[in-house]
């Protein structure tokens, strides 16, 4: 072997593991937030939550992205560790597509459909096809699918520089030493393991194995130690993304190490009793690209069908491996390690400010209701809502900034923008329903009442308030962007109901129906609740930011009020039933 066959291999080496990760990147991305979905709602059952395991692994080609998605959602109380167990099971599954997609460079035959087969008839096709999707095409989707392609074809051809480049090890001396060594099962176990580790991806070092197999000194005995070992190196991803987790997320990444250990030893014992007594001859048989496919599925399906029944067992031991302890275990509300594919972590936040959204509304609605009757378990539960939304959004604020960081497509970047702006939206809206507790406070101390005609005016226009909030509120929690288009019309109709009251009290202050005390109180009233208003219309304009991926929220209301028809009809509509 030349000194320029070896800078082959190392280039294709590096084609190859570029090509893996820009391919793998880009299907987390084109999957999008589904993933969450996967996860989240189809793990209820062993069954369900193993072919879910297996279905996104499919998708993504990531064994390791698969397990740190599933860490983290256990470190964020979306996912039990029962539930984990099984999704991680299927991962191991799911991982074996890439070796096979890798055998197709194997294919041998002189027959047109074989040919067709082999990546070096369709990979030029598909990296063709790749870039034009990715130069000159618009659009997220389209972008990350050309990507998808692109990181194939690349991985496909550092495949073949490697398979090429190691052509000239198979009349090596010293080569066929190394690989009679590994048919030690340890030391195949221990190389497997080590690699694996070093580049965090199982499919990439069963891919450098199926490359080096192309030397025909890679025999059966030598390859199935080494993929034993890959699956225990995978494990180095999960156990790293565990630290600063909580204890459950710890023994979910202890959960994928215990079963790839377990697995291994067992059928490890298995393979050397089968070695020693019946020495069978297909042991000293050269592996193929195939070959080695074959084995790296039915060692991972035979672990699974091993210990799938005993997934019980496997829990019992994560939680002998990381115990209880006396100190409360935080559940994290939003885990860094659901970054590594933005649209989950955007998902994750959109969840969260749904929650906030929740209390901000549930805060409003207690105070307007403190307002007709005052109560000290609405002044606690105000209190207690305007609390968390503070907490919700120093949290989400931070996450967002550093996601915002990443690589992002423009739809996520333009959701990320939008809830950065919700959430100060939403935490305003919080802090004006403490104000407004504050004017109920002042009332309820000072002993002091509206007119019986103050009293009806603004028990209308807590009646538009309360419809703003409910119909904003909604639109951001269901992501609905007609309910959206809804709520500017309101604002505007809230906003000439605020001057209207304003201009009817300084009548009745002139006619002394009311006091001046009053009239500072109903001032701060009238301005809380328009501000509500404000803030609602904010919201549901960052949605149609969002969904026209601008940043401009003026322009976007500025074009709805002048070119729809149904913003003149919502607002007719909403003038007749509060200004009349």
């Amino acid at each position: 072997m030349s000194i320029f066959d070896l800078l082959s291999l190392i280039g294709g080496l590096c084609l190859f593991l570029f090509g893996m990760s820009v391919m793998g990147n880009a299907l987390e991305r084109r999957a999008g937030s589904k993933l969450q979905g996967l996860l989240s709602k189809l793990t209820t059952g062993k069954l369900a939550g193993l072919l879910t395991g297996l279905g996104v692994t499919a998708i993504i080609q990531s064994s390791s992205a698969t397990t740190v998605m599933v860490v983290g959602f256990v470190n964020s109380g979306l996912m039990t560790l029962k539930q984990a167990i099984n999704v991680i099971m299927g991962a191991n599954i799911g991982t074996t597509v890439t070796a096979w997609i890798l055998s197709l460079s194997g294919i041998e035959g002189d027959a047109l459909w074989l040919k067709l087969l082999k990546p070096a008839s369709f990979t030029p096709v598909l990296a063709l096809i790749g870039i034009v999707l990715f130069m000159f095409c618009k659009g997220d989707r389209k972008k990350d699918s050309g990507t998808i392609l692109l990181g194939f074809a690349v991985l496909m051809f550092g495949m073949d520089t490697m398979s090429d480049a190691v052509g000239g090890l198979a009349d090596v001396p010293e080569f066929q030493q190394i690989f009679l060594m590994f048919t030690n099962p340890i030391l195949g176990v221990l190389a497997g393991a080590v690699v694996t580790a070093i580049i965090q991806s199982s499919s990439a070092s069963v891919g450098i194995l199926q490359a080096l197999s192309a030397t025909g000194q890679v025999s059966y005995g030598a390859a199935v130690p080494i993929i034993m070992g890959q699956n225990i190196g995978t494990c180095i991803t999960a156990i790293l993304s565990s630290f600063g987790t909580n204890r459950n997320a710890k023994r979910a990444a202890y959960v994928h190490l215990s079963f790839n250990i377990i697995g291994t030893v067992v059928w490890l014992g298995v393979f050397s009793l089968v070695k020693t007594v019946f020495a069978p001859a297909v042991l000293n048989q050269a592996a193929g690209l195939s070959g080695i496919a074959t084995c790296h599925s039915i060692f991972n399906i035979a672990c699974t069908v091993l210990l799938l029944p005993l997934s019980g067992l496997l829990e019992k031991l994560a939680y002998k491996l990381v115990p209880e302890t006396t100190t409360p275990d935080v559940v994290a509300e939003l885990d860094e390690h659901l970054m590594t594919i933005p649209a989950v972590a955007l998902e994750r936040c959109h969840d969260l400010a749904s929650d906030m959204a929740l209390d901000a509304m549930n805060a409003m609605k207690d105070a307007m209701d403190c307002l007709k009757e005052y109560s000290m378990t609405l002044v606690e539960s105000v209190h207690e809502k305007e609390s968390k939304t503070d907490h919700y959004e120093d949290i989400m604020s931070t996450y967002l900034v550093k996601l915002s960081a990443m690589q992002l497509s423009d739809h996520d970047s333009a959701e990320a923008a939008k809830l950065l702006k919700v959430i100060g939206d939403l935490e305003r809206v919080a802090d004006h329903a403490d104000n407004i507790l504050d004017s109920a406070e002042e009332m309820q101390n000072k002993n002091v009442t509206f007119s019986d005609s103050a009293i009806r005016e603004l028990d209308n226009l807590i009646a538009a308030t309360n419809e703003i909030v409910d119909i904003s509120f909604a639109a951001f929690v269901g992501n609905n962007l007609q309910l959206a288009h809804k709520v500017e019309a309101l604002e505007q109709v809230i906003d000439r109901l605020k001057d209207m009251m304003r201009t009817n009290h300084i009548l009745r202050l002139q006619q002394g129906t009311c006091s001046i005390e009053t009239g500072f109180i109903w001032s701060d009233i009238l301005t809380n609740l328009e501000r509500v208003s404000d803030h609602c219309s904010n919201i549901a304009g960052h949605m149609m930011d969002a969904a026209e991926e601008t940043m401009n929220i003026h322009q976007s209301i500025r074009t709805m009020k002048a070119e729809s028809p149904e913003y003149k009809e919502q607002y007719a509509e909403y003038a007749a039933r509060y200004l009349a």
